[in-house]
């Protein structure tokens, strides 16, 4: 007979945390309407609720981004190797 496989918890570490933060806050954002939801200030003419959206975009970009090399980091230092 074969031995049962030990199944591993997940680890929580402060850098998963902060992927997880980094990939969360974009839904808090877009999802909390009422902190938007209005036409002043205008930037260029545009109102806010159409810039601010807009915004967001470039910033969950950026938080994706952040989130996808801190996880390869995570990834390699988990393995041992610190090769690029």
């Amino acid at each position: 007979m074969s031995e049962p496989t030990q199944g591993k918890q997940p680890v929580i570490t402060p850098v998963r945390v902060v992927i997880a933060l980094c990939l969360f806050a974009p839904f808090v954002a877009m999802l909390w309407v009422s902190s938007y939801a209005k036409v002043d200030p205008a930037f260029a003419g545009v109102p806010f609720f159409y810039w601010y959206q807009m915004l967001w975009v470039v910033i969950s970009t950026a938080l994706t981004m952040l989130a996808y090399q801190l996880w390869k980091r995570d990834q390699r230092a988990r393995k041992g190797g610190d090769a690029r």
